[in-house]
């Protein structure tokens, strides 16, 4: 009887062994969605998939989504502010929430910046002569001891904190990750490279530090991850050189959007976004 015993025992042992070395079942991808605006989207990058939204199939979500093996819906587009999460985008393109459901596992959010006017703030920076050759955007935002950049931060974080709670509330079972915005610009500037004298190119990259603190400080009040994106890309601002830059200029060296990330950034971000989703 014992010797039976064993040899139904070694019987068993073999067949879990088959069991366990046989051809293990291929996971399902990750499904992942991309919300956002032109910081993901990544207007000019060749090549364009989406003419309306200036979407490149080169843009940070398809680098992390390659990397994650990642089945990846993308509806970043550019000029995107919050209120597009739910409405038609230039009247036509569909609400960016649509494309969220209880199978996302993934979610990237990258808003704010149209929101706060931070794009068109910069633009009016410009001072193509050396000071005191012109005017001083920082003077004039913060006349009268107001900032106006800063006063539409805070206004913006309570909708901002409210899309992550959409977003959780329709993709119950992802993992949130919100990218900020990266190192524009180093202190005082690099005049004439970017046409910003220094004081306005510190207040700007301040204004952009102070935006990524409430993103931050909102994703942590509705659980979702923070993505710093401006510690890594601090030498890659708009004043490293050609090849090293990772954030375009007023003028950008490569076919990308001036004050956006070219090709080389999407890559960088899109491999720490990767990082961020494991």
């Amino acid at each position: 009887m014992r010797r039976g015993r064993w040899v139904a025992v070694l019987a068993a042992g073999v067949l879990v062994g088959g069991a366990v070395a046989g051809p293990a079942q291929a996971a399902d991808p990750l499904e992942y969605v991309a919300l956002g605006d032109s910081s993901a989207a990544g207007p000019l990058i060749l090549p364009q998939i989406d003419l309306a939204c200036l979407r490149s199939s080169a843009n940070y979500p398809h680098v992390a989504a390659k990397a994650l093996g990642a089945r990846l819906t993308d509806v970043t587009c550019s000029g995107a502010v919050i209120p597009d999460f739910t409405g038609k985008q230039f009247g036509f393109v569909p609400p960016q929430f649509r494309s969220l459901s209880a199978s996302t596992d993934v979610v990237t959010v990258a808003i704010g910046g149209n929101d706060t006017g931070l794009v068109a703030a910069a633009l009016s920076c410009i001072n193509l002569l050396p000071p005191p050759a012109g005017t001083s955007c920082k003077s004039r935002f913060t006349a009268g001891g107001v900032d106006q950049l800063a006063a539409r931060i805070t206004a913006t974080a309570p909708a901002f904190g409210q899309a992550l709670a959409q977003i959780r509330q329709l993709a119950p079972n992802a993992k949130i990750l919100v990218t900020g915005y990266g190192t524009y610009v180093r202190p005082n500037g690099c005049w004439p490279t970017v046409p910003v004298w220094g004081v306005d190119a510190n207040y700007l990259q301040a204004t952009i530090d102070r935006l990524n603190q409430m993103l931050a400080q909102q994703s942590a009040a509705h659980g979702a991850q923070y993505v710093d994106l401006r510690t890594p890309s601090v030498g890659h601002d708009a004043c490293a050189p050609i090849g090293t830059r990772w954030l375009e200029g007023l003028v950008p060296s490569s076919v990308a959007a001036p004050l956006h990330p070219s090709a080389q950034g999407m890559a960088a971000f899109g491999k720490i976004v990767a990082g961020a989703a494991r």
